[in-house]
């Protein structure tokens, strides 16, 4: 038994959800997302609780139960509250700004780099090195957040680079320290 599947959904009075046939489509404040739910799954509505019952036992079904509840529920809970990623530049004279709707980073490279805005995300800079990424779709944000994360990846033995604002680094040592340890 899915134990994540079987949880109830409770929904706002801000959150309109609509059910036909095997498609959900929510709306709120923020936007709209749309899912299809699969034949296997059946959505009850009653008053301001969603329910998700399957129809069959089968080993997919029952894995399919707890994703499509989540998914659902992180739909709800982003159409009210947007869901968001911190991240921070980490190194010396390494910056970000906010032009226009765009990121522009000075990140070591011999020119700056420009990350466009994507539909559907906001932006916001703290400072010089840190960027808030929000939205409505919780799958995009994230996604975003690791594109960014990307355009410069902790270096492991300097540590500078882009990474989620809090995250941990092992710092490995140089060749030198290595050196120097087995003398």
């Amino acid at each position: 038994m899915s134990k994540i599947g079987e949880k109830v959904i409770t929904i706002s009075n801000a959150v309109n959800v609509t059910i036909a046939d095997n498609k959900i489509i929510i709306k709120g404040p923020l936007g709209e997302i749309s899912l299809d739910v699969p034949k296997e799954l059946a959505l009850n509505r009653k008053e301001n609780q969603l329910i998700i019952e399957r129809k069959n036992n089968d080993k997919k079904v029952r894995s399919l139960h707890g994703l499509y509840r989540q998914l659902i529920s992180n739909a709800i809970v982003g159409v009210e509250k947007a869901w968001e990623k911190k991240l921070e530049v980490v190194g010396t004279g390494y910056t970000v700004k906010l032009q226009g709707e765009d990121l522009v980073f000075k990140i070591g490279y011999s020119h700056l780099v420009t990350f466009k805005k994507q539909p559907g995300i906001k932006y916001l800079v703290e400072g010089n090195t840190k960027v808030t990424v929000s939205g409505y779709d919780k799958q995009l944000v994230g996604q975003v957040a690791y594109q960014i994360k990307m355009i410069r990846k902790p270096d492991v033995y300097k540590g500078k680079g882009i990474r989620y604002l809090g995250e941990k680094l092992r710092i490995k040592p140089g060749k030198k320290a290595k050196a120097a340890e087995a003398a």
